[in-house]
């Protein structure tokens, strides 16, 4: 029974079903005049708002506040009680969210007005009920989850699995709160009711071309567990380094990385792997091939065509390439050493990585590259062509890596690029995913409609290394007198995509229903040509954020319009909070723009 049912409610909802029957009042003395008016009504009455004084990110599905607004204090004995039989990741966190919210020194910029218990109870406990301890993480897990905050001193979390009962302690935590006195406080009269739009809510971090120490990559994961986004794609490899340490492959590392204090071991692997599954976020590994392999070449020379050679031999000829970025260097598919080493490195990798994808590149395979070498010319000149040499390649590599019980992901270009590509016949929609990242919502309603199962990156907005210009050297696009307000800087993929550009992509756009089915999720990435780990926090956040509750609960209110007004005042709060959790986002608004709600505004 819920002691606050017969208070009024104020409820901050997704209902997709569901028209806004009320509006927020644009002026602080309308709003008070409502308020008093429900409150000194006899039956409780609920009203649509934009946000709370204390708010969770992502915001959630449902989540109502009893009003009058209350908080109460977190006693000192407060604790977390499991379920019986639990799981051990369940363990660990909810051992990790105690002492973070004991630990917590996150003070809202703006003063909460909420009515604060004095005489009343202390939280005493919050106790999990988890339906299917056992349920393994997994694509499609459900990670649904009911929070309830009760004025009488005690909460709860229903879950169907432990890692939605993760993200019901990660609500938990966002709603307490330090005064400034420096009590501990948490919301009381609160239930949220929790679930995410996609099942697959992704980052995807690039250490082939620059190097990240393993304690960057933890405190990335432990940032998207703190966003819900579950899925840590591992962009390991790439033309420029191998940096992972492989037992049956030793030579790809030792002679393919930046050195020898620049290599994952097995047991960083190991580390990273479970760090993440004990805040239900799982690691997709991906080794791109056949193109972006020159640091393949240091170990295996007959298997690399055009290693070492200038990637631009004509720099007024774009189709003179032998790769898309310096760093030149493909995998032979007409060499035996090809599938003998990547046998041995899908063997290794699928077993050091438990998760069910296993992502497999195959972007940007470029034409220049295989026309230099010897063997794939006198193949060509008895009739071969660069897409049946690539089709040799996934025809050996695809069943080697479904036999291992994975699916696979690749990037689009396998089956939509122009110049070389497979025929759909090869890659089965059943053990099959592909990643869109270029021509925006049209690539991907091209791989929905021929059947595949899609993973959103689109260039145009989840890009997060856009709009620092080029990083390659003697280049004199940049010797221009002339304004560059309306060009992309340099940048192939410019401007800098801001959190409202992220925020606001409809990852579905132009799609059926039924089309849309197919779109599993989307991925915001970061190529790391100019990051490393001095910016690595402010080129993820909260930017990423946007994308987090983009799909985690839409970016739409209950009427259908977008909502990056309301959402900027609270990714204003949620930066504010990961500051303080030792996450360094980049500030989106000075703070005079928070302490003066709406005055940062464009449109009043």
């Amino acid at each position: 029974m819920n002691p606050s049912k017969h208070l009024p409610i104020i409820y901050c909802t997704r209902n997709r079903g569901a028209r806004a029957k009320a509006k927020m009042a644009a002026m602080k003395g309308f709003l008070a005049v409502m308020l008093l008016s429900l409150l000194s009504s006899p039956l409780p009455s609920r009203a649509q708002t934009s946000s709370f004084p204390v708010n969770v990110w992502p915001k959630p599905t449902s989540m109502s506040w009893a009003e009058p607004l209350m908080a109460m204090p977190v006693s000192a004995s407060f604790r977390i009680v499991g379920p019986s039989g639990n799981s051990p990741y369940l363990v660990l966190a909810t051992e990790r969210y105690t002492a973070l919210l004991f630990t917590e020194r996150y003070r809202p910029i703006v003063r909460p007005a909420v009515n604060v218990t004095a005489e009343g109870p202390a939280l005493q406990s919050l106790t999990l009920a988890v339906s299917d301890l056992s349920a393994p993480l997994q694509d499609g897990v459900d990670e649904s989850y009911v929070l309830e905050i009760l004025p009488t001193g005690v909460a709860s979390i229903t879950a169907a699995t432990p890692w939605g009962a993760m993200h019901g302690l990660e609500s938990f935590s966002q709603l307490a709160w330090r005064s400034g006195s420096g009590k501990l406080l948490v919301a009381a009269g609160v239930r949220v009711e929790d679930r995410p739009l996609y099942q697959h809510r992704g980052l995807m971090l690039d250490t082939g071309r620059t190097y990240f120490p393993v304690l960057d990559i933890l405190r990335t994961i432990d940032a998207m567990a703190a966003n819900k986004m579950n899925v840590f794609h591992w962009h390991i490899t790439d033309s420029q380094s191998f940096p992972i340490e492989l037992p049956s492959e030793p030579a790809l590392a030792e002679m393919g990385s930046y050195g020898e204090d620049m290599r994952y071991t097995v047991e960083d692997v190991q580390r990273i792997v479970e760090f993440a599954m004990s805040r239900g976020v799982r690691v997709v590994p991906e080794i791109d091939a056949p193109g972006h392999t020159a640091s393949w070449a240091g170990a295996y020379p007959e298997a690399v065509s055009c290693a070492g050679k200038f990637w631009l031999p004509d720099a007024n000829n774009w189709e003179s390439r032998l790769a898309a970025e310096p760093g030149s260097g493909q995998l032979n598919p007409l060499k035996s050493k090809t599938y003998e080493v990547m046998a041995n490195v899908i063997n290794d990798i699928t077993s050091m990585f438990p998760e069910g994808f296993y992502h497999g590149g195959a972007d940007e395979v470029t034409p220049g590259c295989w026309e230099t070498d010897p063997s794939i010319q006198a193949d060509m000149e008895r009739g071969g062509t660069l897409s049946q040499l690539l089709e040799r390649y996934v025809r050996a590599v695809h069943p080697h890596v479904v036999s291992k019980n994975r699916t696979v992901v690749f990037w689009e270009d396998v089956l939509l690029d122009a110049a070389v590509n497979v025929s759909a016949s090869l890659l089965p929609p059943a053990t099959t995913i592909l990643q869109s990242w270029n021509g925006g919502a049209n690539n991907t309603k091209r791989i929905v409609q021929a059947g595949y199962r899609a993973i959103v990156s689109s260039a145009s907005f989840y890009y997060l290394d856009c709009g620092h210009g080029d990083f390659v050297g003697n280049n004199s696009v940049y010797d221009d007198q002339r304004s560059d307000f309306e060009t992309q800087g340099g940048s192939w993929c410019g401007p800098f995509k801001t959190w409202q550009r992220v925020y606001d992509y409809d990852i579905t756009y132009n799609l059926t229903a039924e089309e849309a089915k197919l779109v599993i999720g989307g991925e915001v990435a970061l190529w790391t040509e100019q990051a490393d780990a001095t910016v690595l926090d402010g080129r993820l956040w909260p930017r990423s954020s946007a994308m987090a509750e983009a799909l985690w609960s839409g970016n739409r209110d209950a009427s259908g319009k977008k909502r990056y007004a309301e959402a900027t005042d609270r990714l204003n709060d949620w930066r504010h909070r990961m500051v303080g959790r030792g996450v360094r986002a980049e500030p989106i608004q000075p703070l005079w723009c928070r302490t003066r709600p709406g005055m940062c505004n464009l449109v009043r």
